[in-house]
């Protein structure tokens, strides 16, 4: 795998969904050296990994299962390789979604991704602020206050490891963090220069 000078390799998982290319085009402004990939050996040779999505939790669990890509996505974060999931990728790392009936997740989150509540517009296809809830390394050197950009309908309950919110019609969950995992209900890669700076916030857990 050829990998630019003193850039981190992150594997960007290809099964079919997902704005790949926008996410890779950000990385690279990050500081990554990013490959989009559903092969194996390079996904587990990098030194990070990203997993987007949009979408239906259901559809996304569907496509990553028929790439053959949801064991290689356990095994990345068993081994603690730095792993962030971006809008459905991240509510995939949650138990399960109320969606369509209900669908399973990865369960590397408990929680439940549930729709937005009553009184507000769904999709939130809007910029919002975020708020912390905990400490996080994602939220370093952002703007006080950071806006960045979401398009969802659901989003993962309020539970211990959401360390930054947003105000839609209440608290929605905005970041997750548990050891070497993260994950964004927004979209970095359409939140400008904000997005960039927690992108190389992740970057930099991937040196």
């Amino acid at each position: 795998m050829n990998t630019a000078p003193n850039r981190p390799t992150v594997a960007i998982l290809d099964y079919g969904i997902g704005n790949l290319r926008s996410a890779q085009k950000s990385l690279e402004r990050a500081g990554a050296d990013a490959i989009v990939t559903r092969d194996h050996k390079i996904i587990m040779a990098a030194h990070g990994v990203v997993l987007p999505g949009v979408g239906a939790m259901g559809r996304c669990m569907e496509s990553l299962d028929a790439a053959g890509l949801r064991t290689i996505v356990l095994e990345t974060i068993a081994c603690g390789r730095p792993f962030l999931g971006v809008c459905v990728g991240m509510q995939m790392l949650h138990s399960g979604s109320d969606e369509f009936g209900g669908v399973a997740g990865l369960a590397v989150f408990d929680g439940v991704v549930r729709l937005l509540p009553e009184g507000v517009k769904r999709p939130q296809m809007q910029w919002n602020t975020l708020t912390a809830r905990g400490p996080t390394s994602m939220l370093d050197r952002l703007p006080d206050p950071a806006w960045v950009y979401f398009v969802h309908s659901y989003a993962p309950e309020i539970h211990d490891d959401v360390v930054a919110i947003c105000d839609y019609g209440g608290a929605i969950t905005a970041i997750v963090e548990r050891g070497n995992v993260r994950g964004t209900q927004f979209h970095p890669e359409k939140s400008g220069a904000t997005g960039i700076a927690l992108l190389a916030n992740f970057v930099n857990l991937c040196t």
